[in-house]
């Protein structure tokens, strides 16, 4: 049966679409460097803290997998997830830091404010969220 014009796109199709239509700095901040940056906590897994900041940065990443099946695409909504557990990776990390030293311990101040600026976007954008502005990028 071939297909028509009106058939949906694929769901892979349209999330990445929709991360096409991000302006391009936040494609660079979060394909190239937000997301990257806490998927390595798995490198560092068996330092000091390791396993509770690799389980708090996963904890913010991976909801957002279900937001973009749900949204088929990025919406504001994906900032949600990523407030609780890296607000209190930001304290475990500054606990962490001084028993540190070395390539982790600069991981972990990458880390630190690579987190804490993304949570500087985030709060605004989950309260612009619930407040409704819910829009999908790309649509």
């Amino acid at each position: 049966m071939p297909s028509s014009p009106a058939q949906k796109n694929s769901l892979l199709i349209d999330i990445w679409q929709s991360f096409l239509t991000l302006p391009n700095w936040v494609k660079i901040w979060v394909g190239l460097w937000l997301a990257p940056i806490n998927m390595l906590t798995l490198y560092f897994i068996n330092n000091t803290s390791g396993l509770l900041i690799t389980c708090l940065a996963y904890a913010g990443l991976l909801p957002n997998l279900f937001v973009m099946i749900y949204n088929r695409g990025f919406s504001r909504l994906m900032a949600l997830p990523h407030l609780l557990p890296w607000t209190i990776m930001l304290g475990v990390i500054y606990s962490a830091l001084p028993l540190s030293d070395g390539i982790y311990s600069a991981f972990l101040w990458a880390l630190f404010i690579t987190n804490f600026v993304s949570l500087v976007f985030d709060y605004p954008d989950t309260y612009k969220w619930f407040k409704g502005q819910k829009e999908v990028a790309g649509r």
